[in-house]
């Protein structure tokens, strides 16, 4: 089992009465929580025969298996109604972290649901392998090898290869995952929306283009993307206001979690594809973008990623960090080679912002890292653990 870093926030978590891990299929939840939580007890809502003892009397099942330990219920998703007995438990007795719920769809966006664990759950996100989870583990190789595997644990715990776990997950994931949350009279024409969101990756989302593009009305497009949404497939990139109000974009950007995935939806299954590639410098640009979600995730916070864009589109940076008292730029290249261009959209923000761009980052596919006038330049790798050093600088201690 490779570490993960998420690991050590269940102390912290740990204190509320229900714990929630939420992340993708296949993202290591079930093997994290058995693990964290060894002496729970272990139910998989996942199997039908047990999904339908608990639903026909949730009430006995809770008093039959009483411990006092805990429970961990496994893909919640499949009996939500449980939820309200979860909660009078929770109410009634002292117990923190008894119950542990993992999901593969994001339950929280039912507002029911949300509203029940209010106060009484503390919430983390699981999702596929960081930078620095795999290079602690020894498995970074090349930047190349790294955005075609993704970071699905199964490709390094299995030797798995991307280009067959890949097709098989998206198989999957449509067939149990899709049937079961929407109605989709055509599963044919849900990949082919799927593949038509992994070649707009990077790109402002354009809902009118993709309908239009499947065949598909503007409300049904919007129905699947919160779907892909929901299951950890994809999100949406949101642009930076602050108080510049009409002067930029409101439209947000497409990225996926795993840009193993996008690799598979795009047909590039080889380093040569990779590099000749019109998509290879959207997917680095994703790459790291969701690196930085895992970093926030693994420290049991929230994003507060954005980017910014002008109306006109003639100054971009690619993700903004949000602090409480300043906004951290970080513009993202995928050449391996440093080039004056590489500075040219930082030091332009910086002038409409009145910051000094010497405290912007660059992120490019190389491994030098130099700090200059016109911006730290870092390495991928070190990119990893960018979210960390941007944390450390404002003096916070974390337990």
């Amino acid at each position: 089992m490779i570490k993960r870093d998420l690991q050590s926030v269940f102390n912290r978590i740990s204190r509320f009465p229900v714990v929630v891990v939420l992340g993708p299929r296949q993202s290591g939840k079930t093997t994290l929580v058995r693990d964290v939580f060894k002496d729970h007890l272990y139910v998989s809502l996942e199997e039908p025969d047990m999904r339908e003892v608990i639903i026909s009397d949730p009430k006995r099942f809770l008093r039959e298996r009483e411990n006092k330990v805990g429970i961990i219920f496994d893909e919640f998703q499949y009996a939500p109604e449980l939820l309200s007995y979860i909660q009078i438990e929770s109410d009634a007795k002292d117990r923190p972290g008894y119950f542990v719920l993992t999901g593969s769809q994001n339950f929280l966006m039912n507002q029911t649901i949300t509203q029940s664990l209010a106060g009484r759950a503390g919430i983390l996100t699981l999702l596929p392998l960081s930078i620095h989870e795999l290079e602690a583990d020894g498995r970074v190789n090349s930047i190349d090898d790294s955005i075609l595997k993704g970071g699905y644990p199964r490709i390094y715990d299995k030797n798995v290869e991307p280009y067959d776990l890949y097709p098989s997950y998206i198989h999957t994931y449509i067939e149990r995952d899709v049937r079961q949350l929407i109605t989709v009279e055509n599963l044919k024409t849900f990949q082919k929306f799927l593949k038509l969101c992994a070649g707009r990756v990077g790109q402002a989302l354009n809902i009118t283009d993709l309908a239009t593009s499947c065949g598909i009305s503007q409300i049904t497009a919007n129905k699947w993307l919160s779907l892909l949404e929901a299951s950890y497939i994809i999100f949406l990139l949101k642009p930076y206001f602050g108080s510049f109000k009409k002067r930029v974009t409101n439209t947000p950007k497409l990225y996926f979690y795993d840009v193993g995935l996008v690799c598979s939806l795009l047909s590039i299954r080889t380093k040569e594809d990779l590099m000749v590639s019109p998509f290879r410098g959207a997917i680095f640009e994703s790459f790291i973008i969701a690196d930085f979600h895992k970093q926030y995730y693994n420290m049991g916070f929230e994003p507060p990623l954005y980017f910014w864009r002008d109306k006109n589109g003639r100054i971009e940076v690619d993700c903004l960090i949000e602090q409480a008292n300043k906004i951290i730029p970080v513009e993202i290249k995928s050449g391996e080679t440093i080039v004056k261009d590489f500075f040219s959209s930082l030091g332009q923000w910086s002038g409409i912002v009145g910051m000094d761009p010497a405290d912007g980052y660059i992120v490019y596919g190389g491994s030098i890292t130099m700090a200059g006038a016109g911006g730290k330049v870092i390495g991928w790798q070190e990119a990893g653990s960018l979210v960390e050093q941007v944390e450390k600088a404002r003096n916070i201690v974390y337990p």
